[in-house]
């Protein structure tokens, strides 16, 4: 597991090295009009949270599959730092992927997170 810091405390309850790099956790959450029907199983409000590469559920709730792969390839650009004026920065919410159902999903930044590069990958790094 890869040592990590956010908000200056190490989840080794070490003093952590100072990060190579920052990721935002983020939230994903089904969002819903209340007027329409839900196809998916899911529930408005319900979420998962993505800490680092680290998918995280509440106990007892389930995710469709459809609609985390809606979202799957937008995560990893939304965990890094962007531009303000970005897209990747502003917009937020994904269509669900069943063309009859009106659910958005909503990804939401939380707190930055620090990482080691050399407890991320064997890769060295680039030169220079």
């Amino acid at each position: 597991m890869p040592r990590l810091s956010v908000e200056g405390l190490s989840s080794e309850g070490d003093t952590p090295p100072d990060p190579d790099f920052h990721l935002y956790d983020l939230r994903v959450e089904v969002v819903h009009d209340g007027l329409t029907p839900i196809y998916c199983g899911a529930k408005a409000g319900d979420y998962f949270e993505l800490k680092g590469e680290m998918l995280h559920l509440p106990e007892g709730q389930g995710f469709s599959i459809y609609s985390l792969a809606a979202v799957l390839p937008l995560l990893a650009a939304k965990q890094r730092p962007s531009d303000r004026l970005d897209w990747m920065t502003s917009d937020a919410e994904v269509a669900c992927p069943d063309p009859n159902c009106k659910t958005r999903l909503r990804i939401t930044r939380q707190g930055l997170r620090g990482f080691v590069r050399s407890d991320t990958t064997a890769t060295p790094p680039p030169e220079g």
